[in-house]
């Protein structure tokens, strides 16, 4: 298949969603495009999974106010059901009845409210790593600690919430009590110290507390027409995202895929923190059975 991307845009009610397909509509070998959603992230993580994959067409899209996507609802907030919406406008624009996807941490999230509102859209739902915090056995310390990144941030900005951030992201196993209670010196993760007054990160800020504090529709993901996988890292399993991904898992009866690599482990040198791209894909297209 030739490599082609093209970039389109899609008006929605409050917004005008940006997203790029690589390959043809209607697909070459008439299997469904396989579409990758992030949260916060936008289509930028994607490149490098993408590449692996030019045997399929791709599908990858900014959610509303983030990348290159912009919404005129006056708000910030990033609401799983919201983007659930959005996607499903997008999937009927594409023309192509539903759809495969993969959506990493909230991107996840969202995939699960799309597939509890609009099962018809979606074929096979590879949900890796939503960061469902509150179906955990210590949700009530995981979010509370979790206020304590926000707080972080909210007060003393960027450097000091991403600090805390990476503190409890990368902490294995239920948390204790008064985790985080004392915060992370910015500087040992190489961030910075000073303040810019930013506020608007939308990961750290309350934009994205829609999408850690949602609650999925246990009864509705059994009963849907969707084949919903759940997958995590190999390196995540005893983290907060590995450790959601399985809650979820123990309420639907079902098992967690382990893929390779950790809560990133799709992702090239986007960001400079590079996972496994080429094994991931692989290992994608063996649980997508294509």
């Amino acid at each position: 298949m030739t490599d082609t991307t093209t970039y389109r845009t899609l008006d929605v009610p409050g917004a005008t969603i940006a997203y790029d397909v690589r390959g043809p509509l209607p697909t070459a070998d008439g299997r469904p495009p396989l579409v990758l959603i992030g949260q916060p992230m936008d289509a930028s993580g994607f490149g490098t999974l993408a590449s692996y994959l030019t045997d399929r067409t791709v599908v990858t899209y900014d959610p509303r106010g983030l990348g290159r996507s912009t919404r005129t609802d006056g708000t910030t907030r990033q609401d799983p059901r919201q983007q659930a919406d959005d996607l499903h406008a997008l999937v009927t624009e594409l023309g192509t009845g539903p759809v495969e996807l993969f959506g990493s941490s909230g991107g996840a999230v969202t995939g699960l409210a799309w597939v509890t509102a609009y099962p018809q859209d979606v074929a096979t739902l590879v949900a890796h790593e939503p960061p469902l915090v509150r179906l955990l056995p210590d949700a009530d310390r995981a979010l509370a600690a979790d206020a304590r990144v926000g707080a972080a941030y909210a007060e003393r900005g960027w450097g000091a919430g991403m600090a805390a951030f990476i503190v409890m992201t990368s902490w294995e196993g239920e948390f204790p009590g008064g985790f985080l209670a004392e915060l992370p010196d910015p500087a040992q993760f190489g961030l910075p110290t000073e303040d810019d007054g930013s506020r608007d990160d939308p990961l750290l800020s309350d934009a994205s507390k829609a999408v850690s504090g949602y609650e999925p529709d246990v009864d509705a993901l059994r009963a849907s027409t969707t084949r919903v996988v759940l997958a995590a890292g190999e390196e995540s399993l005893a983290i907060i995202t590995g450790r959601t991904t399985q809650a979820l898992a123990d309420l639907l009866g079902s098992t967690v895929e382990v893929f390779p690599g950790g809560h990133g482990g799709f992702l090239g040198d986007e960001f400079g923190m590079p996972g496994k791209p080429e094994e991931f894909a692989a290992r994608l297209r063996e649980v997508l059975g294509a």
